[in-house]
């Protein structure tokens, strides 16, 4: 696996500097690690902060309702040799009725289209797209022909120091950090 995504990760590269090797000597090429960038995006922090709160207190509900389910069945199992067939019937369905709740209650939360991913959406998505604003207007304005994502891993094949812009996004978008830029941690 890992040698069939360097050797995808090779051949486009070549590709790529072939496409590019009349206009690569006059082209700026640029990266970012967006990791980095939201790490030091205070909204973003609080985005994430409040979707792991939210979480958290789904998760508990949902352990609630299985919980729930399962003391049902414990005392479902202690009584049935007491119950007469339609009364076995009746809480056998009642269980499996409250495990199907458990179950879309845990859907409704987290599944591809579920509460957490449309708050991920409100919360995250004006931030990403700021981010990449950002990136857009410096890229313009700096003549930056490509501008690659450090973060992605695969994408970045090598990359010199001087070409991050993570700092300059950062100060685009406006925010003060507070934390020693990268270049004073080198």
């Amino acid at each position: 696996m890992m040698k069939t995504k360097l050797t995808i990760v090779a051949v486009l590269a070549l590709l790529f500097m072939g496409m590019l090797s009349a206009q690569a000597q006059n082209q700026r090429f640029g990266y970012v690690d967006t990791e980095y960038i939201l790490e030091n995006i205070p909204e973003y922090k609080d985005a994430q902060d409040e979707l792991n709160v939210l979480s958290t207190k789904w998760e508990k509900e949902i352990k609630a309702r299985y919980e729930q389910v399962e003391k049902l069945y414990r005392d479902y199992q202690t009584e049935s040799v007491l119950l007469p067939e339609d009364m076995k019937r009746k809480r056998e369905d009642e269980i499996v009725k409250k495990e199907q709740e458990a179950k879309d209650l845990q859907m409704k939360y987290f599944g591809p289209e579920g509460d957490l991913f449309i708050k991920r959406s409100e919360l995250v998505e004006p931030i990403q797209e700021k981010v990449f604003n950002a990136i857009q207007e410096i890229a313009e304005t700096r003549n930056y022909a490509f501008i690659f994502d450090k973060a992605s891993g695969a994408t970045m094949l090598y990359a010199s120091d001087k070409f991050d812009i993570s700092d300059e996004v950062l100060d685009e978008i406006g925010n003060v950090m507070q934390t020693v830029r990268r270049e004073d941690r080198r």
